[in-house]
């Protein structure tokens, strides 16, 4: 089928057509480094880059660019209370984000291009605002006119009072209209900041990714995402820079929102004691995939639901369907890389991104894979299109033998994996001489350090959990 995305602009889903059908160009808002990635930061990294694996797959080349913004006030709230510069402070959280979503499997943008690395594109884009009638300087700040354009506000679809109120906007002297937004302001009292045509200061959050979008990608270009709470303001004011910038050019084809995150149900707070970071459930034992998973169980628009028994529950699931490749041989696993995903799953996924319905479709390849016969063709093919098809949410990519032996910190006892080994060969040795009693208790020791032992025909194997 032609894939097929849910465009928030028109509210429907739409045939996806590129632009150029040879290049694919996507843009997504990326973190602001400020502190430890959340697991609702990383929703939106895992759908999109589940996106960008899609689009690999049916176009010759994409191009995915996805920010870093190490400029904010809120960097440089984190940078005073720990008295470092912005940039100390920012380095070290984007030095976390990545290591923290390569654990959630997380590919990464072919571009991750910094605010303070495109501070001139953003005077220039101001500078043509400022021309056209679109922005105007009060008391050193630069703001945009949002009387001045007509269309503002068809991305939310709110009216200028919902937009106002929704906004919480800051009732300040310098503004001609409350629902104006900055786009350069003062930079005061040691605050970092760059030389402008307006004073020392620096941008503001909206103008940085247009002027980045637009370096990276050109004035229009496919698909950009980004979290529900991005529609307003930050992607409505994206709109009208770059379309009031560049004489009503259109800015984005496709506007792709996945929905919000709660935690048990509520929204995550730290008072509450439901707040988790990727780091805390990395450092507690649980397997990126397994987190990534749990972010792929409901369907990318939805509201998700996150808690630990959702974290165990994808555990579970992992365990079956590592479980189904867990006789292969070196071998197979190499002959197997010629094979592509099954045609339901990714018929799934080009159908708006359905990661429900793709999980439930590799169910049903590992399903089958039970009901073949070891050592045969048809096997090594099943278990290939269940890999291939795996790849494209980003999950199956580890050594089965390495998942069932990895466990969880809870999980890890006094043995380590060469104690597991030497015991389940004086098991076997027990069993080989009829000491059924001695191979027994040796299966208790084990079981006692939650260490799981499956005997078959290729030979005991074990797994933690």
């Amino acid at each position: 089928m032609a894939l097929q995305l849910h465009n928030s602009l028109t509210r429907k889903k739409e045939t996806f057509i590129p632009l150029d059908d040879r290049h694919v160009r996507m843009y997504v808002c990326g973190p602001t480094v400020y502190d430890s990635a959340h697991i609702g930061n990383a929703r939106p990294v895992v759908v999109f880059d589940t996106l960008a694996k899609l689009l690999r797959r049916l176009y010759p080349k994409v191009t995915y660019v996805r920010n870093i913004t190490d400029v904010d006030d809120k960097i440089i709230e984190a940078a005073r209370q720990t008295h470092e510069d912005i940039f100390s402070v920012s380095a070290r959280y984007s030095r976390q984000f990545h290591e923290d979503m390569q654990a959630l499997n997380d590919s990464g943008p072919d571009k991750e291009p910094r605010a303070t690395d495109h501070i001139p594109e953003m005077v220039a884009m101001i500078d043509q605002l400022m021309v056209r009638g679109f922005a105007y300087l009060e008391a050193g700040h630069v703001l945009f006119s949002v009387s001045e354009m007509e269309s503002y506000g068809s991305l939310s679809g709110h009216s200028r009072e919902e937009l106002i109120a929704g906004a919480r906007v800051e009732v300040a002297p310098y503004k001609r209209d409350p629902a104006d937004f900055i786009l350069w302001k003062p930079s005061v009292d040691g605050q970092p900041g760059w030389d402008s045509p307006w004073g020392y200061g620096r941008p503001g959050w909206h103008l940085e990714c247009s002027a980045m979008s637009k370096k990276h990608l050109g004035l229009t270009f496919d698909i950009h995402g980004g979290g529900q709470d991005l529609i307003f303001p930050h992607h409505e004011n994206e709109i009208a820079q770059s379309v009031c910038a560049h004489d009503g050019m259109p800015f984005v084809r496709y506007w792709m929102h996945n929905g919000y995150l709660t935690v048990d149900g509520e929204k995550m707070s730290k008072s509450l004691g439901n707040f988790y970071t990727v780091r805390q459930l990395l450092k507690e034992g649980w397997h990126g995939e397994t987190i990534r998973l749990a972010l792929l169980k409901a369907h990318y628009r939805q509201p998700l639901n996150f808690s630990l028994k959702a974290l165990s529950e994808a555990k579970s699931e992992l365990d079956r369907l590592y479980g189904a490749l867990r006789t292969e041989s070196s071998d197979d696993i190499r002959d197997q890389n010629h094979f592509g995903p099954d045609r339901d799953v990714q018929s799934a996924l080009e159908n708006d991104l359905n990661t429900p319905e793709a999980l439930s479709k590799l169910h049903s390849l590992a399903s089958s894979i039970y009901q073949v016969s070891e050592d045969s063709d048809l096997k090594r093919e099943v278990r290939g299109r269940l890999r291939a098809s795996a790849s494209l949410l980003g999950l199956l990519q580890v050594d089965p033998e390495i998942w069932f032996r990895s466990g969880s910190v809870s999980q890890v006892g006094l043995f380590d994996d060469s104690k597991i080994e030497d015991l389940i060969d004086r098991r076997n040795k027990a069993r080989a001489e009829r000491d059924f009693q001695k191979a027994d208790e040796i299966r208790d020791v084990l079981a006692a350090e939650n260490i799981h032992l499956e005997d078959g025909p290729h030979g005991t194997r074990w797994k933690r959990g």
